[in-house]
């Protein structure tokens, strides 16, 4: 009998004709959506990239941070930086930006990742605080009373397409990302070391190297993001309601998300940011009832979805639509 490795199944090759096409209507969703329906879905692609990348850490690396929304703030701040003080073109600022974040995540990583378990979580969150703090002295930036991103000379019906494009290539390229990782011989070692750091060490992994590349990559994604998110805002400040440095505005819903949705899945950040979108839309004017919502939600999860809503489906039905996992077949 003849054994090989396979991947793919016929749903997640049924799920990928789908995907493809859902992208393309997306893409074109400028020429038939009102401006409303895409600054939301800029906001809910802005959740989707970031609880991918956290996903990516924390379920899949095994680095558990609550302190990204210090690259979503560089990522903005680059951004204001490169327009409002360099005048760079507008839309080349935003790359730029997650290559600066990217960059400033490698100090950042070499101190944090001195620290262990739940001191390093702790530990990116306070880093995330002293850089808030470093953004707050610069006058230039607008101080701790934020800043307005210059657009003027853009047309504002370009700006808004290319925000939501923006915005759609950060949201699939995240998940493209994910997938593309897990499938190489970085995500076997990421998973590996996740599991048991002793045992992919001894198998010849390099656990610090595995990590922070792994952190590199997520913080130049986040940094991005952050960008585009503030491209269609204008208006950034460091800390408060709507900060760019804020643990509730970013990390905290991030975590929720991927929870809710199955962590150490491709599919569940994805679930659980269309979740938390559609609760907090649906009482954004009842603040009372989005927080009763949510922390049901949260319960009901804990208790009855342990792993997730994706993970307890994939547990009970074995379906898989992004194809990571090798299976011996005859």
């Amino acid at each position: 009998m003849t054994m090989r490795v396979v991947r793919g199944t016929v749903t997640s090759r049924i799920f990928a004709v789908i995907a493809v096409g859902v992208i393309v209507l997306l893409a074109f969703l400028p020429s038939w959506g009102a401006n409303s329906t895409q600054r939301k879905m800029v906001e809910l692609l802005t959740l989707v990239s970031l609880a991918v990348m956290w996903n990516l850490l924390a379920g899949f690396a095994g680095v558990v941070s609550v302190g990204q929304q210090v690259f979503v703030g560089l990522g903005a701040y680059s951004m204001i930086t490169f327009v409002n003080v360099h005048h760079q073109n507008l839309y080349w600022s935003v790359p730029l930006a997650g290559l600066v974040a990217a960059l400033l995540s490698i100090p950042i990583g070499l101190i944090a990742f001195r620290l262990r378990g739940s001191y390093f979580a702790i530990g990116t969150w306070v880093i995330a605080e002293a850089v808030s703090l470093i953004v707050i002295l610069q006058k230039s930036l607008g101080a701790g009373n934020g800043v307005s991103l210059k657009v003027a000379g853009y047309d504002l019906s370009t700006r808004q397409d290319n925000s939501y494009w923006f915005a759609l290539v950060v949201g699939v390229g995240a998940v493209l990302i994910a997938y593309l990782v897990l499938r190489s011989r970085l995500g076997l070692q990421m998973q590996a070391i996740r599991d048991s750091e002793d045992g992919a060490r001894g198998l010849g992994a390099n656990v610090y190297r595995t990590r922070f590349l792994v952190w590199v990559l997520a913080a130049f994604w986040t940094g991005l993001t952050g960008a585009t998110y503030y491209l269609q805002q204008l208006r950034v400040q460091p800390a408060g309601t709507g900060g760019a440095f804020s643990v509730v505005q970013w990390t905290a819903p991030i975590i929720f998300i991927v929870v809710i949705g199955g962590i150490g899945t491709i599919e569940g950040p994805v679930i659980g940011a269309v979740l938390y979108y559609v609760l907090r839309d649906k009482f954004k004017d009842h603040e009372t009832l989005y927080l009763i919502s949510m922390g049901t939600v949260a319960i009901v999860v804990a208790l009855l979805l342990q792993g997730g809503i994706w993970g307890t489906i994939r547990r009970r039905l074995g379906v898989d639509l992004f194809p990571v996992r090798r299976r011996l077949v005859e």
